[in-house]
């Protein structure tokens, strides 16, 4: 009788492209420069969320994480992992990520087309 060795298993989260979320090449290089710092730059990600909160209503919520989890799409965009759940994936599709170290208006921006309204500080949204 010979043993044969299981399949390895398929990822439990799915391959997304930039059509889902785009990263500028300004924002690829703040991520790689920061999940380098952390240790995470072979496999870690940008994971992208969209929570309820902020003066429109919905707002974005990003971490480094180590990859993605179940059930997350994931999408290579300018050589940076960017993971996103199904449900977040409904109001960012066909959004941009940009970065800019302006003082004032500075860090990261999501231009979204989905966004109905926007407030003024530019955190959060409505769609």
């Amino acid at each position: 009788m010979s043993e044969t060795t299981p399949a390895p298993a398929a990822p439990a989260y799915k391959i997304g492209n930039e059509k889902l979320i785009k990263v500028m090449p300004s924002a690829a290089a703040k991520l790689t420069s920061l999940l380098t710092k952390q240790g995470r730059a072979e496999h870690g990600a940008l994971r992208v969320a969209v929570v309820g909160g902020g003066c429109s209503g919905l707002q974005y919520k990003m971490d480094l994480v180590d990859g993605p989890a179940s059930r997350d799409i994931m999408v290579m965009s300018n050589e940076v992992r960017v993971v996103i759940d199904p449900k977040s994936a409904l109001f960012v599709t066909g959004s941009e990520l940009d970065y800019s170290d302006d003082l004032q208006q500075g860090g990261f921006k999501v231009k979204n087309p989905n966004a109905v309204v926007t407030c003024s500080c530019g955190e959060s949204f409505s769609a």
